[in-house]
């Protein structure tokens, strides 16, 4: 069994590539490994950190002797190109990427009890849950199973990573969809930012109960990205939740943003490199919700949106139900002649997520997708050009900016935290 190893920061700048190799390599010692699963996030995450410890990861096995693959934790994401594959993960040979089918790739391994879920939800979910995974994780294949990622605030679970890398990343649809729409009943404003929320404990349940016997290895990352440069502030390696524990505090320390009253205008920015929908692109909607003041606006300068969903199911269900508030979704759902909503619980509760109840005004400035099809959605929408011009996210300096005599709150990617009106969260 690998003791826990911890590596944390004092410097601005995060630890150094030689400390995180001298962590990952200490990780390995003693193991006789000789075939290894590494399963890191997409390239959603590329700011986690995870491709670094991958790529070394991968060489040092392989220097070893070991075979390894590769599983990216897609959930419901697009499969990584091999352009994104470099970019993140450098040498790796894209041939070692095995993709993960949500629908098709997965076998079930158990059963979260309505009991257990009635009780941590308070009531609000009193239905069981089936546990599904990837076939590989439990084929009893591997001496080893790595799952890289970082802990960071998250709107389905409190904070990201750990379990979540594995029920919901190479995870199979009702694990998925149960979670999300948990998620979105108990409300993002409870959770977000927390560890011991209704979700998190419902994946702690199941890796005690049915991967207690599966030899896992987690590497959890904290991280910010200053002017897009990774800063690795913690390093947590471990076999069980210590890790968790420890990555979450300093998460919390380091990715949770208070802002002294409620943002009137809030401007986002979304790298086309990392966000092409509005799947993903709503980051910028839930990391700012418990900051924009009441009848506050939000800007969403979306260069790379060219779709609603990450997939073309998942895209129709936005188009037909659009983006119209947590009480409509619900009530959509509960209509037994809604079929294809209430057999797809992750994009309902994609579609709560995605609204603001019209506490506030959220506008997508696009390039690629008309503005009559974004407002079909729900959403105001503007020409990106047009709305760059004014707010230039490579002039604009994270935090508050001045524009025209009017104070804006500029968030270069809301990915990497989570922003808070301290006066109302006080």
């Amino acid at each position: 069994m690998t003791r826990d190893i911890f590596r944390v920061s004092e410097d601005a700048l995060g630890l150094k590539p030689d400390e995180i190799r001298d962590a990952l390599a200490q990780s390995l010692e003693g193991k006789d490994l000789r075939k290894v699963l590494i399963i890191p996030p997409d390239f959603t995450r590329f700011h986690s950190g995870a491709g670094f410890i991958t790529n070394f990861y991968y060489h040092e096995l392989v220097r070893r002797g070991a075979e390894v693959d590769i599983l990216p934790a897609l959930g419901t994401h697009v499969p990584v190109t091999p352009e994104q594959a470099s970019a993140m993960f450098g040498d790796v040979p894209y041939e070692k990427f095995i993709v993960h089918d949500w629908r098709r790739d997965v076998t079930r391994i158990g059963e979260i009890p309505s009991e257990f879920v009635s009780v941590v939800t308070d009531g609000l979910w009193n239905e069981s849950i089936p546990v599904e995974i990837n076939r590989l994780v439990v084929s009893g294949k591997y001496d080893l199973i790595i799952s890289p990622g970082q802990v960071v605030p998250h709107e389905v679970i409190g904070m990201s990573n750990h379990a979540k890398n594995l029920f919901v990343g190479v995870g199979g649809s009702g694990m998925i969809s149960a979670s999300h729409m948990i998620g979105a009943v108990y409300g993002m404003e409870r959770m977000m930012g927390r560890d011991h929320t209704p979700v998190r404990r419902i994946f702690d349940y199941g890796m005690e109960h049915f991967l207690r016997n599966v030899p896992i290895l987690f590497v959890l990352t904290v991280t910010t990205a200053p002017n897009g440069n990774i800063s690795t502030h913690g390093l947590f390696i471990g076999e069980g939740r210590n890790c968790l524990t420890a990555a979450v505090k300093l998460a919390q320390e380091k990715n949770i943003d208070f802002v002294p009253h409620g943002i009137k205008k809030c401007v986002v920015y979304l790298d086309p490199s990392e966000f092409r929908s509005t799947w993903l692109g709503n980051k910028a909607i839930y990391r700012t919700r418990m900051a924009i003041a009441d009848g506050g606006e939000l800007i969403v300068l979306a260069p790379g949106v060219e779709r609603f969903g990450e997939d073309p199911a998942c895209d129709r269900l936005i188009r037909k139900y659009g983006y119209r508030g947590r009480l409509r979704t619900l009530k959509e759902f509960e209509d037994p002649a809604n079929d294809d909503l209430r057999a797809d619980m992750s994009v309902a509760a994609h579609l709560i997520h995605g609204s603001s109840d019209g506490r506030f005004s959220v506008t997508y400035a696009v390039r690629d997708m008309g503005r009559a099809e974004i407002e079909s959605v729900g959403y105001g929408s503007a020409d990106y050009d047009e709305i760059a011009k004014k707010y230039d996210p490579f002039s604009l300096r994270y935090g508050y900016n001045t524009v025209d005599g009017e104070e804006i709150y500029f968030i270069p990617n809301p990915a990497l935290g989570l922003w808070i009106n301290r006066e109302k969260f006080l």
